[in-house]
């Protein structure tokens, strides 16, 4: 009786949970105006895909998603270049004040984001690159919670297989190259996602940073778009289901890597 009635509440949270995303697709294949009817329809009457067809069409919204992609592309690799090897060296590389210098990281942490914009703004104009897709992915490059996702993970590594691999005659890229990027793949995975989702989603700092409409990234271009089309419910709904269903489906693809990491990560700490 408790199994079926956890799995009723959990059939209950997901309906709910999916319900929004369903009407957003459905509102999205309706004709011009049918949401707005009292009470809204739950399904079109008859599906089209003239919404989608306009958002290309006119839109020109197709230049604005290979804007998003490559962004997010670009800030996920830089992310993993950078943040695996600063994790890695912060937990199994010895140098002079590191853990004082880790100390300062995490303390940064408890500093909002919305804080640093100002003077990451002033630093990026002075460098040229307001305006620029560097502007965009500067801040993707390394994270404090990325640098110390990696970290934590990497100190489960055993010293042990470390120091037989340079006993071995191994030099430390070849260890890291050979040993520790394959025992860190779970956590790769994990922190792609979180990077690739974030840079997608983001809309504040590449409105700040982007002035020409010609770099726009998705969730701006489609914020300028709804000035446009205020009472266009349809061809906004159209516009979100872009936004969703590619990141959507990149978690669900990655969701076993996902998980596998984050499970294995707090067993073995």
């Amino acid at each position: 009786m408790k199994k079926i009635v956890l799995n009723l509440l959990m059939l209950v949270a997901g309906v709910v949970a999916l319900f929004p995303l369903v009407w957003m697709v459905s509102v999205s294949l309706m004709q011009p105006g049918e949401a707005s009817a009292f009470p809204p329809p739950l399904l079109p009457a008859q599906a089209t895909l003239a919404n989608y067809r306009e958002l290309f069409a006119s839109a020109g919204i197709g230049r604005y998603v290979v804007n998003s992609l490559l962004l997010s592309s670009a800030a996920t690799v830089l992310s993993l270049l950078f943040n695996v090897t600063a994790g890695y060296a912060f937990a199994k590389l010895r140098f002079a004040g590191r853990d004082r210098i880790f100390r300062t990281l995490l303390g940064a942490l408890v500093i909002p984001g919305q804080v640093a914009m100002l003077p990451l703004f002033l630093l990026l104009k002075e460098l040229h690159l307001v305006n620029t897709y560097g502007a965009v992915l500067v801040p993707a490059i390394a994270s404090i919670f990325g640098i110390f996702l990696v970290r934590q993970y990497a100190l489960t590594i055993p010293d042990a297989l470390l120091e037989a691999a340079r006993m071995d005659g191994a030099g430390e890229w070849r260890i890291f190259r050979s040993i520790v990027l394959p025992l860190l793949s779970p956590i790769l995975v994990t922190l792609a996602i979180f990077t690739f989702l974030g840079t997608w989603n983001d809309f504040m700092w590449p409105l700040i940073v982007l002035t020409d409409k010609e770099l726009y990234t998705l969730p701006v271009a489609l914020a300028s778009l709804s000035r446009e089309h205020v009472q266009d419910s349809e061809l906004m709904m159209a516009g979100s289901v872009l936004t969703i269903v590619p990141v959507l489906l990149l978690f669900l693809g990655l969701q076993r890597y996902y998980v596998q990491g984050l499970l294995v990560g707090s067993v073995k700490g």
